[in-house]
């Protein structure tokens, strides 16, 4: 990819991997196009401050007419988690087709998808070719599952019927400076709480930002027609319990606790054979990624 001159569409961009995603290719001299509904002010302040051109574009029911139809890449980070799912449906699945139909001139889309689609393995290594399966985070966010494979099958889809390259990218645990799924549980120790950990386990493959940013290229390198499916997480394999007690000790915060049950999110440990030779190694350790999420929330 250029570092100048590339004009890139972000949706989701006020989103948790969008947003850092989004400032990070603005500051790299593309030309940003940023989707997100922005209803908060604030947040498009800090957007437009970074380089990045807001549109505002809400994916369940989408005017995309102010975005541009020739981008040079498109990047969905996009996902609605309402718990309707209707909505949740249109706005995951259905959005993305018409994403894809608008940015159809594109080099190369690159849609974020999740570890969220494969069938629970008890903690084995799950490959590309791995069982998809039921909802597993049905407890926490209903339409989550269902709705990130749905939109898998659409960007397949739109993919051979725009002759649009596409990688799928099925993220694990993401986190950064910016926060993530693991400071809630520093939160829940310091706060005296037991923290929920799955009967099976609670493994993942948590990935930095850092690492997610660098790795966009290959990404969008490894884009084809049908689209290329990859799953994209860190190379280490880390614990709830592990990164818990690592943020606790850091944070002098009292011994967390874990309370076993089924009613939360499985081990999502992803097989990186083929995916690794692609995006090549994660260069933030998740020791030295974490001490830097914890100073930054706990200091």
């Amino acid at each position: 990819m250029s570092l100048t001159d590339t004009t890139i569409v972000v949706a989701g961009a006020t989103g948790q991997v969008g947003a850092p995603v989004a400032k990070a290719l603005a500051a790299q001299g593309h030309e940003v196009h940023g989707l997100a509904r922005f209803k908060d002010p604030v947040a498009r302040e800090e957007m437009e401050a970074a380089g990045v051109i807001c549109h505002a574009v809400d994916l369940i029911d989408p005017d995309l007419s102010s975005v541009p139809t020739d981008p040079d890449h498109l990047l969905n980070f996009a996902v609605t988690k309402t718990g309707r799912w209707g909505k949740d449906l249109a706005a995951n699945a259905d959005a993305a087709g018409l994403l894809m139909s608008h940015c159809r001139t594109a080099k190369s889309v690159l849609h974020c998808s999740s570890t969220a689609v494969y069938a629970p393995t008890g903690g084995e290594p799950m490959s590309e070719d791995s069982a998809l399966g039921r909802d597993h985070h049905q407890h926490m966010m209903p339409t989550y599952s269902t709705a990130k494979t749905a939109a898998e099958s659409v960007v397949s889809f739109a993919a051979k019927a725009f002759d649009l390259p596409t990688t799928i990218a099925r993220l694990c645990v993401p986190y950064g400076d910016e926060g993530g799924w693991p400071i809630f549980h520093l939160m829940m120790a310091q706060g005296g709480q037991p923290i929920p950990v799955h009967t099976d386990g609670s493994r993942y493959n948590v990935i930095h930002h850092d690492d997610i940013i660098s790795q966009i290229p290959a990404l969008l390198d490894a884009a084809t027609t049908p689209a290329t499916i990859l799953n994209w997480g860190g190379d280490e394999v880390v614990s709830v319990e592990e990164w818990t007690r690592y943020m606790c000790d850091l944070a002098g915060a009292p011994e967390p606790t874990f309370e076993p049950t089924e009613l939360t999110i499985p081990s999502a440990v992803i097989d990186t054979k083929k995916s690794r030779p692609v995006l090549g190694p994660c260069r933030v350790t998740w020791q030295d990624g974490f001490r830097r999420l914890t100073e930054i929330f706990a200091g």
